[in-house]
């Protein structure tokens, strides 16, 4: 993994990691990310959660070893509202690419679309979820796909489970010493969490 690395467009990403240094890139809208040192020698399983959206896409990296849980890194991918839709999705196809080049994830899970009532407010998110999810096939990495639910199951053992009790299991599991920020990178983590628990063969 390289250290210290620019390229400019039209917008930034930030990145810092305790042993991957930084990376800066200019574009649209900004990736911000914190992570940890790793062995790369005793990795089985690394997975790379995310909990889509347009404005804000949330990701997170953990490893699983030998059937423990490892906190590797997690950051958030963001756009703004005077962008072009086009652009922005755009944006989070390229960032997400990035992401995965460099933390070669074998597998990635991303939570499924809930409509509800506002399919209108859906629809951005969908959008958002559907590069996202073309960018991890053309890599060819097996996607998990998990209702809140279930990615509230996964990490508290309750399915009904609120917001802030899943965010400390979160702290909790992944050994940190705060919940991480924001809120869309610790749900990203919590369905790398879930799919960690879960074998390849039940894709």
């Amino acid at each position: 993994m390289k250290a210290n690395s620019a390229i400019r467009r039209k917008g930034s990403v930030r990145s810092s990691a305790a042993k991957h240094g930084g990376a800066e890139l200019e574009d649209t809208s900004a990736v911000e990310a914190s992570s940890a040192g790793i062995n790369e020698a005793s990795v089985n399983r690394r997975i790379l959660g995310i909990d889509p959206g347009l404005a804000n896409t949330g990701w997170g990296i953990l490893d699983n070893i030998n059937g423990r849980i490892r906190y590797i890194a997690h950051g958030i991918i963001q756009t703004k509202n005077d962008i072009p839709r086009a652009k922005r999705l755009f944006f989070i196809l390229q960032s997400i690419r990035q992401v995965i080049d460099k933390y070669e994830p074998a597998e990635a899970a991303i939570e499924n679309l809930y409509f509800g009532r506002n399919v209108s407010s859906a629809i951005p998110v969908a959008e958002a979820r559907g590069v996202i999810s073309a960018a991890i096939a053309e890599r060819g990495i097996p996607l998990h796909e998990l209702t809140p639910n279930i990615i509230k199951l996964g990490v508290t053992g309750h399915a009904g489970a609120g917001k802030k009790q899943v965010q400390e299991m979160i702290k909790i599991i992944l050994g940190l010493d705060k919940v991480p920020k924001p809120e869309h990178a610790a749900d990203a983590l919590g369905a790398a969490i879930c799919a960690s628990n879960n074998p390849m063969s039940a894709l």
